[in-house]
């Protein structure tokens, strides 16, 4: 495989990309950017809980 295989797979994808029409889902981009439609509820960090916070890491230093 040369680098003209390679190249034309590129050009192929870029083909796509370039005049493909794509169609947006909005409400799923707005869902994942954390704009919360009416009714659903506030985003939850669920690995919150997992990692301390570096403030309260810094106080413990300065405690000590």
């Amino acid at each position: 495989m040369g680098r003209g295989r390679q190249k034309a797979k590129h050009t192929k994808i870029a083909r796509e990309l370039k005049y493909d029409s794509y169609s947006v889902n909005y409400a799923a981009l707005e869902r994942e950017l954390g704009h919360p439609a009416s009714g659903e509820a506030e985003y939850v960090d669920k690995w919150a809980d997992q990692f301390e916070d570096e403030d309260e890491d810094e106080e413990r230093v300065e405690t000590r």
